[in-house]
């Protein structure tokens, strides 16, 4: 019984795989059963607190040949994580409840411009992600006022073309790279003010800053990136929090030391972005 179980969850993927959605039937019910239990005063909070406990897991974009979308709710990474409870918010912001409404969502979110067309369309640097989000009224950009904004990253972004054997998709199409090269130098350059981490403390003027459901994009001065980390912003008594997928952890947690300390333990990370879902 359980080999067949298996067998048509299996199927079920390839059949939606024909559709360029790759996805079993526990992320449909789990995401619909959120939406339906959402209202119009549900927080973002509240939907990242549902993956609480789901295991941490890298890659899982990266299960086809080609490109197509992947909705995966048991294993996530920090990137998806945001993605996922991102969508859900929009989709319940907008009275959206179907399982439909979250693929064309998440799509809108992963996506240049929403448009899937290939690996090179997919947003693979953050600071991409903002800019194209923020351009389609998806989140704010929060930059303002200084302080705590008073540091400023300027955009320098080169992994991906000069380490393609990390990345299976350009590893096995070579051709790809220069295409992801172009994107990095349209990147590069770009400006944005973040708040240093030596100022990301329990003040009065962060917490009018930093709303909880804020997104958190650390930044970093490793070579050829932009941001390290991503999660959600929690605020408690003795300070910011950060909910993530995280890989020491290996699951979805609420971080219990603060994000000033957790910042601190990280000699690349310089500080964060913070972003606001519209």
């Amino acid at each position: 019984m359980r080999k067949l179980y298996l067998f048509i969850l299996v199927w079920t993927a390839v059949l939606e795989a024909g559709a360029q959605v790759t996805y079993q039937r526990a992320d449909s019910i789990k995401v619909c059963q959120l939406l339906r239990q959402a209202d119009k005063q549900t927080s973002t909070l509240w939907f990242a607190r549902q993956f609480i406990g789901v295991p941490y897991v890298a890659h899982t974009l990266e299960v086809n040949d080609d490109e197509r979308l992947v909705v995966n709710t048991r294993q996530l990474d920090c990137t998806t994580l945001v993605e996922t409870v991102t969508a859900l918010m929009l989709c319940n912001d907008r009275g959206q409840r179907t399982w439909a409404d979250y693929v064309r969502m998440l799509t809108m979110l992963r996506y240049r411009q929403g448009v899937l067309d290939g690996y090179p369309s997919r947003l693979h640097y953050f600071s991409d992600w903002i800019r194209d989000k923020v351009q389609m009224q998806l989140v704010n950009d929060i930059q303002q006022p200084n302080p705590p904004f008073s540091a400023v990253q300027t955009v320098n972004v080169n992994y991906m073309s000069t380490h393609p054997e990390a990345y299976k998709a350009l590893k096995a199409n070579a051709a790809l790279v220069p295409l992801i090269r172009q994107q990095e130098q349209s990147l590069s350059g770009l400006k944005a003010r973040y708040i240093p981490k030596s100022a990301v403390r329990n003040t009065k003027l962060l917490r009018s800053v930093i709303k909880d459901g804020d997104i958190i994009a650390i930044t970093c001065n490793k070579a050829g990136l932009d941001i390290a980390h991503l999660g959600f912003a929690v605020w408690r008594k003795d300070g910011l929090h950060l909910l993530n997928a995280s890989m020491l952890h290996k699951k979805v947690v609420e971080e219990p030391m603060t994000l000033y300390r957790y910042l601190q333990k990280h000699k690349t990370f310089t500080g964060i972005r913070i972003l606001r879902i519209q």
